[in-house]
């Protein structure tokens, strides 16, 4: 066992708690157990320190390259399950080292639009997130940073006492494709659903949570048997003629 991740995970859980406030949402929506593809926006700095402070499961981050090369977080981040990759083209290195950790029943967390925003606006995902998603057929549940662009945006210094929530999302099942014209077939609406779940999230006011998980959805409101890509929060809209369900996801 990695005795560096939990040691860190809960320093950085004081440290956040002095500086900006940090709220979870949907923490439920995380598999327990088993592998899961976790595809969030990258809004700031704090993004992955948040995500990762609050989930209980250990996460493999995958992390620009450069930041191995800095002395302490070359030394730091290969102890916290980070993986490096090369930014603004496909690095087949990564991408194998991510089917390698997905098939052994971990969670991956990859920031689907390469790197973090300049506006504090959803770019558009990364073609090669969406083809890993595509390839890996786990469970992706799609991951909405807010606050984080207010508290440390991009272009600036220090950090500002905003509020972050971090929202996950029912998953997605966009099936198994396991030939490249297949993955290729589906992959403009499999970009398009991840968006859009996405967006959603970091738009979705905040309503009333459960003390113990900190979420403000209602996992009742997921029917079963959810076979098609479609987003998972327009179960609630479906009428009682077309039942095609949100999935059931395992419990998290």
């Amino acid at each position: 066992m990695n005795p560096y991740y939990p040691v860190v995970r809960k320093l950085a859980q004081l440290l956040l708690r002095l500086s900006v406030p940090v709220r979870l949402e949907g923490r439920e929506y995380i598999p327990s157990s088993g592998p899961a593809l976790l595809i969030a926006n990258h809004q700031s700095a704090l993004d992955p320190i948040c995500l990762q402070a609050h989930v209980r499961r250990t996460v493999h981050s995958m992390t620009k390259s450069s930041q191995f090369q800095k002395p302490i977080f070359g030394w730091l981040l290969p102890r916290l399950h980070a993986f490096p990759t090369r930014r603004y083209r496909v690095d087949p290195q990564a991408v194998r080292h991510a089917l390698r950790m997905l098939d052994a029943g971990e969670v991956v967390c990859i920031y689907g639009e390469g790197e973090r925003t300049w506006t504090g606006e959803l770019h558009p995902l990364r073609l090669g997130t969406v083809r890993l998603a595509l390839r890996a057929g786990v469970p992706i549940v799609p991951c909405g940073v807010s606050g984080a662009f207010r508290a440390k945006p991009r272009w600036g210094e220090g950090i500002r006492r905003a509020p972050i929530v971090v929202r996950f999302g029912p998953p997605l099942d966009l099936g198994v494709h396991r030939t490249r014209p297949e993955r290729e077939a589906a992959l403009p609406e499999a970009k398009a659903l991840i968006e859009e779940s996405i967006r959603k999230l970091v738009h979705l006011p905040s309503g009333p949570t459960d003390r113990a998980t900190g979420t403000s959805y209602n996992p009742s409101n997921r029917s079963r048997g959810q076979t098609t890509a479609r987003h998972p929060a327009d179960d609630a809209r479906t009428s009682e003629g077309e039942k095609e369900g949100a999935g059931n996801p395992p419990p998290g």
